[in-house]
C-alpha cells in the first residue's frame, strides 16, 4: 500500500468472525501494531484510567508513523510500549476504536504539538482513537525482547528503529502474547 510518498508494508491476517464463548459473534483483527509512549507521559495505566478506557494518540509528528496510523482500521490490536522507561518494555494490549482523523493539537498554538506549517482545511497530522484491553501481568522488557530469536526480524528491534508507531507481524503478535501468558 502507498500512502503519500511513503512506501507502508503491512502485515495483515484474514478477518473473519468466529463465535466466542457466550455464542456472540468476534472479529478478528486485521492488522497488528506497536505504539510507544513514555510512561512519565501517558502509561498504560493512564490509559486504563482515561474515561470510557479511551484515549485519542495525537501529537505523532513523524510522516511514516502517521502513515500507519492512517492505515489501522478499527478492532487493530496494538501493543503497548513503555519507551524511555527502565527498563523500555511492552506492557499491555489496547485496539483500535476509531481510524485516523485530524490531530487538533496540531492546530493549537498553546499545544507542545503545534505545527504552524498545518493548516485547517489541510491538515498533516492525524490521531487515532484506541482503547485499553488489558496489562501483562509482567512486562516484556526490550533487552528480553531483544534476546528471542523468534523477533529478530521485529521493527522495534531493528538498529536505529524509532518510530513511535510501527506495524508488528501475526506471528510476533502471537509470540509476544504468549511470552506475556508465561
Amino acid at each position: 500500500m502507498i500512502l503519500g510518498s511513503a512506501k507502508v508494508v503491512l502485515f495483515s491476517t484474514m478477518v473473519f468472525s468466529r463465535t466466542s464463548h457466550q455464542g456472540e459473534p468476534e472479529i478478528v483483527p486485521k492488522n497488528f501494531w506497536l505504539m510507544k509512549s513514555e510512561p512519565s507521559t501517558f502509561s498504560i495505566d493512564d490509559l486504563r484510567r482515561s474515561p470510557n478506557q479511551t484515549t485519542s494518540w495525537d501529537g505523532v509528528r513523524n510522516y511514516q508513523a502517521r502513515n500507519f496510523m492512517r492505515a489501522m482500521t478499527v478492532g487493530d490490536h496494538v501493543l503497548f510500549y513503555h519507551s524511555n522507561a527502565d527498563p523500555p518494555a511492552v506492557v499491555g494490549i489496547a485496539k483500535v476504536v476509531k481510524t485516523a482523523y485530524p490531530d487538533s493539537t496540531q492546530f493549537d498554538k498553546r499545544d507542545k504539538h503545534y505545527d504552524p506549517a498545518s493548516i485547517p482545511s489541510q491538515p498533516r497530522w492525524d490521531m487515532v482513537d484506541i482503547k485499553y484491553m488489558k496489562a501483562f501481568r509482567r512486562p516484556l522488557t526490550l533487552d528480553e525482547l531483544r534476546m528471542d530469536t523468534k523477533l529478530k526480524g521485529m521493527v522495534l528491534l531493528q538498529k536505529g528503529s524509532r518510530l513511535s508507531v510501527q506495524p508488528v507481524t501475526p506471528l510476533e503478535w502471537k509470540h509476544i502474547i504468549a511470552l506475556a501468558k508465561e
